[in-house]
């Protein structure tokens, strides 16, 4: 075995894999784990931990991985996470946790993405299940939004005793997870559900197809309907365009609707009647890890699908194994290219899609080399299809309805960072609702702020 370097993962060809819905990488069985767990040298500072956004105690759990103790470590990273198997598949940890590896120096770090994913997968397999409290506090608390941030803040106020209940907007819970990520990357009933389940056992009710701000009211959860505080973790879903000529043609999505019509309407399985434009020739506007996902799904769907992107390669920022993974499923790049117009035929529907050259200029407020046009270099694509993959904002249906709820330019909702306080008593809030649309760790940490200020709050007022 060579330390300085990671042992492999399986994942499924890319060939075969780009024919089906079934999820890439394989993980590793308990032989690889506990050999790539040795590789961890334990740190006497490990900057790991300080490089995970909830703090999670990562030598310790890869400490008892390579003793074949599994089912302590999964005790270990529950003490910070209630989403493992999520986080194992889904998070960045390259910039984060392994960005920070020790090992990583002189080697590859370790691969504690990977290993957290094992042990959260052992655990399922083996019927390992959070236990609840004994006894409530009988403080009841709202939580809005059954994404990352919401059912973290859910279940660690479930683990101080409050009777916690969960309003989700869509027929199906897990917000992001379950509409937004494919199921390649992170299958439903497989990964999602039951995570969602060991939530659900903490003692956490969950109320779907509730409309906060239509259904019911924030001030009426509070002064009628027994709630003693809120949690707003309703997330961003409200997708931004470019304002192109065009935009508005038939075969025209947001990443959004094209992923969600997918992934919680079952669009990708012929046993579903869900409606979704296939698309020959597929062209995703954006280079963030939802715009690898929309491209990579209509691959799957049966599309030659082209990725147009502004920037570089070097400053896209989707995850660099989504960007591997698409291009070994052979996806094409259109880099330094932007959109300046739809075109459609006769009936309205997308027949092309104009873009013009860019050259990358200055560093912009974000850091990366701002694109700047090159003259005279119009081209068109040949598409039948585009995907707006531009980012999201929050819907405005919340702050619109509830009083004394300060937002922002960006109508995201101001909250305080280390507790999830907002200007209105009672109410908390974070994750893509407050930062705009970020990754579900970071949804993670907020949720789990937010748990605590709501707790601090609701202490102090005995």
């Amino acid at each position: 075995m060579d330390v300085l370097k990671k042992v492999p993962v399986r994942e499924q060809d890319p060939k075969v894999r780009a024919t089906n819905f079934e999820e890439v990488c394989l993980g590793y069985n308990e032989e690889e784990a506990r050999e790539e767990a040795s590789r961890c040298i334990q740190c006497k500072n490990p900057k790991c931990v300080k490089g995970c956004p909830v703090s999670i105690n990562i030598p310790g759990f890869i400490k008892e991985v390579e003793e074949g103790n599994i089912e302590e470590a999964a005790k270990v990273i529950a003490l910070s996470s209630a989403l493992p198997a999520v986080c194992g598949r889904v998070c960045p940890q390259e910039s984060q946790c392994e960005g920070q590896c020790i090992r990583g120096i002189k080697g590859e770090p370790v691969s504690i993405g990977k290993l957290e994913r094992f042990v959260a997968d052992w655990s399922r397999e083996h019927g390992i299940v959070p236990e609840a409290p004994e006894k409530t506090n009988g403080k009841k608390v709202a939580v809005i939004g059954s994404g990352p941030s919401g059912l973290t803040c859910a279940g660690d106020l479930a683990k101080l005793g409050y009777e916690v209940t969960i309003f989700e907007a869509l027929h199906e819970p897990g917000g992001v997870l379950t509409y937004g990520i494919p199921e390649f990357r992170l299958p439903k009933d497989g990964v999602v559900q039951p995570e969602i389940d060991n939530v659900r056992k903490l003692g956490v009710k969950i109320e779907t197809n509730v409309i906060v701000g239509k259904s019911v009211t924030i001030d009426e959860l509070l002064d009628e309907e027994g709630f003693q505080a809120v949690f707003i973790g309703s997330g961003a879903g409200l997708p931004m365009f470019m304002g192109i000529p065009g935009e508005n043609a038939n075969g025209v999505f947001s990443a959004n609707e094209y992923l969600t019509r997918s992934n919680l309407m079952k669009a990708f399985r012929d046993d579903y009647d869900t409606p979704i434009v296939a698309g020959n020739k597929v062209a995703v506007v954006g280079g963030g890890n939802v715009a690898m996902d929309a491209a990579r799904t209509a691959l799957r769907l049966g599309a030659e699908v082209h990725v147009v992107y502004r920037r570089s390669e070097a400053e896209l920022p989707a995850r660099a194994e989504e960007v591997h993974h698409a291009k070994e499923e052979g996806i094409i790049f259109d880099l330094l290219s932007n959109p300046i117009e739809i075109l459609t035929d006769e009936k309205g529907w997308v027949n092309g899609m104009k873009c013009i050259r860019m050259e990358l200029g200055e560093p912009d407020a974000s850091g990366r080399r701002r694109p700047v046009e090159v003259k005279g270099s119009e081209f068109v694509i040949d598409v039948d299809t585009v995907i707006m993959s531009l980012g999201t904002s929050p819907n405005p249906l919340i702050s619109n309805t509830t009083k004394g709820l300060d937002i922002n330019k960006r109508r995201c909702i101001i909250a305080e960072e280390s507790t999830g306080k907002t200007s209105k008593e009672g109410v908390y809030a974070g994750g893509d609702a407050v930062t705009g649309a970020a990754t579900v760790i970071l949804a993670m940490e907020a949720g789990r702020a937010g748990a605590r200020g709501i707790d601090e709050y609701l202490s102090a007022r005995n």
